[in-house]
């Protein structure tokens, strides 16, 4: 396979599925199987992808014949690869659990295949794309498509929480589309591998200092960062679980992608301004993401503030900005997206079996479900960083990083908010498996679990089962995922192969 369809391939795959679905519109049945069929071509063709960067190196193509930097140019170093891998396992992750998810004939019937398939299709371009306004494409695309599935059945609550998802992404889409104008009137190229060469040579770097603002205020709403973040907590919770579960996974972490992409390869002039500003946010956005989890006892709130709160660790990565404190965040990335997406699967099969996401209203689960209780054992304690799974070894990474670089105060940080994040999961376990079922005359009481045959909580659990044990392989067998994550984190930090890749593109 030629690098062109090595790296076209994974973004295939979701635009055919979906142009595919929308013409089986009438069949739920077929659209189900399309979108099955994709997620499991798009696996393997993120496999094959990851595979050819680990042993080829940086590859890149440029579309329709022209040479960078004027034409739309694709490139796939090992962070991109990586971040189309975990897309294409979270993609199948959901495809599998919706199938079994109550009111998913509802959902398929307003357009949740093709509006799915169409959601991985702009991820997947985004991680890949080595121009930043083909970036602000993909974030369009990612935009519409989420915004469909977030309003899907016309619930009150869903539509509220879309209309502030919708309105608060487009300032962010706004504010993007400004700094792109300035940064072409500056450098008169868009092309990232070129900007990193042009961008030193503009005499004027205070401006560029501004527009770097720019693009981390715009990525930084993407990314839901302090004091950026309230736009989440006020959608997440209104969507179904598979859509919350493949919103928390992934849509986030574009926006971090887009932070460590720029601000590694673009604006890299004033690394001292962008790393104290960038860990400013970073311990800010770990306080309050916590802070807001403590305080709530709806299972989807805590997990949503829970997304804010990690996002802070991933960023405190970057602001050190040492090869260690890279490969920690991207080790993290890959970490949190698995655990956070299994924990809203885990939610949603909660919601079935205890009636409710309302912690006041469970109890008892871990006796009526005790397979149940050991899958949301291990994201948990994965999230709080509890050895020996995932979460570990990520905030091992960047808190060792910090301690070398004399960030004391921002390692403080990292280690109380993960104590906080444990006393959230605690709350959940006591709470929905441990404390006795409230009766139904208490306060609390009422709840009514979902009739779910047998067999279709059994095909809700497999996704939870398969993502619990990338957990624990993680964890355990880390050696080969540090090695990984250090060589994308020497790749962003020396960018050199990344423009020569770009730059000597064949057409």
């Amino acid at each position: 396979m030629t690098d062109s369809m090595t790296i076209a391939a994974p973004i295939l795959i979701p635009l055919i599925a979906a142009a595919l679905c929308a013409v089986f519109w009438r069949s739920a049945s077929i659209q189900r199987v399309i979108s099955l069929a994709s997620s499991v071509l798009l696996l393997a063709a993120a496999v094959w992808l990851l595979r050819t960067v680990t042993t080829q190196g940086i590859i890149a193509s440029n579309m329709g014949g022209w040479q960078a930097p004027f034409g739309i140019t694709m490139v796939a170093d090992t962070f991109s690869a990586v971040m189309v891998v975990i897309t294409a396992i979270m993609g199948m992750a959901v495809a599998i659990y919706s199938v079994a998810y109550p009111d998913t004939a509802a959902r398929e019937a307003a357009g949740f295949h093709p509006l799915f398939q169409g959601m991985i299709f702009g991820v997947t371009g985004a991680f890949m794309t080595g121009d930043l306004f083909n970036l602000y494409v993909w974030f369009e695309v990612m935009l519409i498509t989420s915004f469909g599935l977030l309003v899907l059945g016309g619930r009150r609550d869903a539509i509220d929480g879309g209309v502030k998802y919708v309105a608060l992404n487009l300032v962010a889409t706004t504010v993007f589309l400004i700094a792109i104008g300035l940064l072409y009137g500056v450098a008169g190229t868009l092309n990232m591998a070129d900007l990193s060469g042009k961008l030193a040579l503009v005499e004027n770097q205070g401006l560029v200092t501004v527009i770097g603002l720019l693009f981390l205020l715009a990525f930084g709403m993407k990314g839901a960062v302090f004091p950026l973040f309230f736009w989440l907590p006020a959608s997440y919770h209104t969507a179904p679980m598979p859509i919350a579960a493949i919103f928390a996974a992934l849509l986030t972490k574009v926006g971090v992608y887009a932070i460590i992409r720029a601000f590694t390869l673009i604006f890299t002039e004033d690394v001292g301004f962008f790393s104290n500003a960038i860990a400013l946010i970073a311990a800010a956005t770990m306080i309050t993401g916590v802070l807001g989890a403590a305080a709530h006892y709806d299972i989807r709130r805590i997990l949503s503030f829970h997304i804010i709160s990690q996002i802070g660790y991933m960023l405190m990565g970057l602001a050190i900005y040492t090869p260690l404190a890279v490969a920690g965040a991207i080790l993290y990335i890959v970490h949190h997206i698995v655990v956070k997406a299994n924990l809203f699967l885990i939610a949603g099969a909660i919601r079935q079996a205890g009636g409710s996401f309302q912690l006041k209203k469970l109890g008892g689960l871990y006796h009526t479900r005790p397979l149940l209780g050991v899958l949301f054992l291990i994201p948990a304690l994965s999230l709080a960083g509890i050895p020996p799974f995932s979460g570990f070894w990520g905030k091992l990474l960047v808190i060792d990083a910090s301690l070398q670089a004399e960030h004391y105060a921002l390692a403080g940080v990292a280690l109380s908010v993960g104590l906080l994040t444990l006393y959230s999961m605690i709350k959940i376990w006591l709470e929905a498996f441990w404390k006795p079922v409230p009766e139904e005359g208490s306060t609390y009481g009422g709840a009514v679990p979902v009739t779910l045959s047998r067999g279709r909580f059994a095909v809700m659990l497999t996704p939870i089962v398969g993502l619990a044990a990338m957990t624990m392989t993680i964890g355990i067998w880390t050696e080969p995922f540090v090695a990984l994550a250090g060589d994308a984190a020497a790749e962003l930090l020396d960018p050199r192969a990344y423009i020569a890749a770009v730059m000597g593109a064949p057409r």
